[in-house]
């Protein structure tokens, strides 16, 4: 798999703010700061977001091609 792009990154850590209620997605070396207790709503309604935030990015490529 190849790494993310920058705007794939940001998309990404937007999703995590608003969905999940972190800060970063940066590994902080404390448990305290890397380990997060998170409901099945909160990570199901992330993973939908990035899913259709995928699904907008692929239609968009091939409105380009």
């Amino acid at each position: 798999m190849s790494k993310p792009s920058e705007r794939c990154r940001r998309v990404i850590a937007q999703i995590a703010e608003k969905h999940l209620g972190l800060s970063t997605l940066e590994e902080r070396g404390a448990d305290r700061l890397d380990f997060q207790e998170l409901s099945v709503a909160s990570i199901r309604a992330a993973l939908e977001a990035a899913y259709a935030a995928g699904a907008a990015s692929a239609a968009a490529k091939a409105v380009r091609a």
